[in-house]
């Protein structure tokens, strides 16, 4: 039995209109220009040229941006 879970891809430009106020276009090309540095990479797939942001692995990821800055 083969099961398919949908992925909830989107477009980098389809970020600020999905967290208004969050993050502009620029701020996420810049962290995609950084994902070495700062996880983002997990979340980018990459199909030729056309990159997308799996929302799951996103939310997740702010998620976890915040938990080593706990006093």
């Amino acid at each position: 039995m083969t099961t398919c879970l949908a992925k909830r891809l989107v477009p980098v430009k389809k970020i600020p209109e999905l967290y208004p106020g969050a993050f502009s276009e620029a701020a996420i090309r810049w962290l995609i220009f950084n994902e070495k540095q700062n996880g983002i990479s997990k979340c980018l797939r990459r199909l030729g040229r056309k990159l997308l942001i799996d929302l799951d692995e996103f939310e997740a990821w702010i998620d976890r941006q915040g938990q080593g800055n706990v006093r």
